[in-house]
């Protein structure tokens, strides 16, 4: 099994266009190196600060790997159908009642992306007004990624209106497949005798 099998998740294929599969999967391996970043940047400063030389610049890094991970993460969330989303409620109606719930779900998480993509755009410019210390980088690379977010999400938000309206939201998902976990034998004897 590639790598690329493994990172795209093969669940709600029918809300999903092939063409985006590519674009989930250099996403998730962002998410990786980000997160991957954000832990060795933590690492290295608890052990400078404990040798008694911190590195102060070493707080930005991590901020900053944290803030994209974070946002960089909800898209694939959103195109995973991995975030905090109203399942429970949706998968537990059927027929018209169904479509019209997801549809609204979607619509209003179509309307927080547009708010990411509008007054996330507005803090960017905004932050070229501030600066981050010790480096001096204005704080707008900070909010670079909150449009990009939104814009992330929305078009995995669209991807699954138009294909949930045209394949419907209602599919069966094959069983997962179980490992086969080995029959342990406990009939045999330790040559202890009771």
């Amino acid at each position: 099994m590639a790598i690329a099998d493994r990172l795209v998740l093969q669940r709600q294929r029918h809300l999903k266009w092939p063409a985006l599969d590519r674009l989930e999967l250099i996403l998730m391996m962002l998410c990786g190196l980000l997160c991957f970043g954000f832990s060795l940047s933590v690492t290295a400063d608890i052990a400078t600060r404990t040798i008694g030389h911190p590195w102060l610049w070493l707080q930005e890094v991590t901020s900053t790997l944290f803030i994209y991970a974070i946002f960089i993460g909800a898209a694939v969330a959103t195109r995973r159908n991995d975030h905090l989303y109203l399942t429970a409620l949706s998968e537990a109606m059927h027929g018209k009642s169904r479509l019209v719930v997801e549809i609204v779900i979607r619509l209003v998480v179509l309307g927080v992306a547009f708010c990411l993509v509008w007054y996330g755009y507005q803090n960017y410019l905004r932050g070229f007004g501030s600066f981050r210390l010790p480096s001096g980088t204005p704080i707008a690379s900070l909010y670079a990624v909150i449009p990009l977010s939104g814009i992330l999400i929305g078009l995995f938000t669209v991807e699954q209106l138009v294909n949930g309206i045209r394949n419907g939201f209602e599919h069966p998902e094959p069983p997962d497949e179980d490992l086969a976990i080995p029959a342990i034998n406990t009939s045999a004897t330790t040559g202890v005798q009771p």
